[in-house]
């Protein structure tokens, strides 16, 4: 039962930061770009989150204004790499160095208390029944962050079938093309930033009202979740099909490495090891498919050679 409980749980979590896993596929996948930034702007979503639900300001207005500093944090890392010419992983780095002072006065202290105020969870968890073993405060969770995820997946689903969208995915895939046709790179490089920052920060707004504080460190690690919730997500689904499959993937990716990480600790795990069980858990998933197709490769390969050698006994 006690596993039960925890699932509800790790389930409503997982749709929360699969938001956040989404961010990061943009810049990940899309404009294969290794994004540092990660683990500041989801803090940065937090502080201002919880800065203005305890001014008493409503809570989902608080989450949209945590998106528009992600979109700002991501300008920043975008403008480092584009004009300032700083490579894709340090310009991350020194805006997640700069994020943390950022947040730190953003607060006024490392960390903020939301326990005895209301949020867009509380609000609706007084107004609904427990479903089964579900209590009101879990179903609450599941209902918002279903919401918010399909909000954001057919906004995206939408956005990068527009003009700038397309130019986006292509600047991944080829720069050098995008130039040619006319397109800056760095204007798509920078929209893409911001996009996926403010999806970021959006979902470290919604987290910390889901767990009653933002801490200045709430973000350590993020970028590992995300990359997990990625690969969990392309190895169960695959990396083909369509655009809004692979979007979903990643969702359903964030809530299966929120259930495994639930079960182990229920089984007894350390807390303090899970971020190397986590740093396991994403080489063992990146590793397995590349083993896989390893051995697809040979085995074609030895098939075509048995093939060969059978026509050349027949001559």
């Amino acid at each position: 039962m006690s596993i039960l409980f925890s699932l509800e749980g790790a389930i409503g979590q997982g749709i929360l930061w699969g938001i956040m896993a989404l961010g990061v596929y943009i810049t990940f996948r899309l404009l294969d770009f290794a994004d540092l930034t990660v683990d500041g702007s989801f803090a940065t979503g937090g502080a201002v989150a919880a800065v203005m639900v305890m001014a008493g300001v409503n809570p989902y207005l608080a989450v949209l204004v945590a998106m528009l500093t992600g979109f700002a944090a991501g300008a920043v890392t975008g403008f480092f790499n584009t004009v300032c010419k700083i490579p894709p992983i340090l310009a991350g780095i020194l805006s997640q160095i700069g994020l943390y002072s950022i947040n730190l006065m953003i607060m006024g202290q490392s960390n903020i208390p939301m326990l005895n105020m209301s949020n867009m969870f509380s609000d609706l968890a007084e107004k609904i029944p427990a479903l089964g073993w579900i209590t009101p405060q879990n179903l609450s969770v599941i209902c918002i962050g279903t919401l918010f995820v399909v909000a954001t997946i057919a906004l995206l689903y939408w956005f990068f079938g527009t003009e700038l969208g397309s130019a986006i995915r292509a600047t991944g895939n080829n720069q050098n093309m995008v130039r040619a046709n006319g397109v800056s790179t760095n204007w798509t490089t920078i929209a893409a930033l911001m996009l996926s920052n403010g999806l970021i920060a959006l979902s470290g707004g919604l987290v910390a009202q889901q767990q009653g504080y933002a801490d200045v460190k709430m973000g350590i690690g993020a970028i590992v979740m995300a990359l997990a919730s990625i690969v969990i997500g392309e190895t169960i689904f695959g990396r083909k099909g369509g655009f809004a499959r692979r979007l979903i993937s990643i969702v359903v990716g964030s809530i299966i490495y929120r259930i495994i990480v639930s079960i182990v600790l229920q089984l007894g795990l350390d807390p303090n090891n899970l971020k190397l069980f986590t740093a396991l858990l994403v080489a063992a998933a990146l590793s397995i498919p590349v083993v896989l197709e390893s051995r697809a490769q040979k085995a074609n390969y030895k098939r075509l050679t048995e093939a060969v050698e059978s026509v050349e006994d027949k001559f």
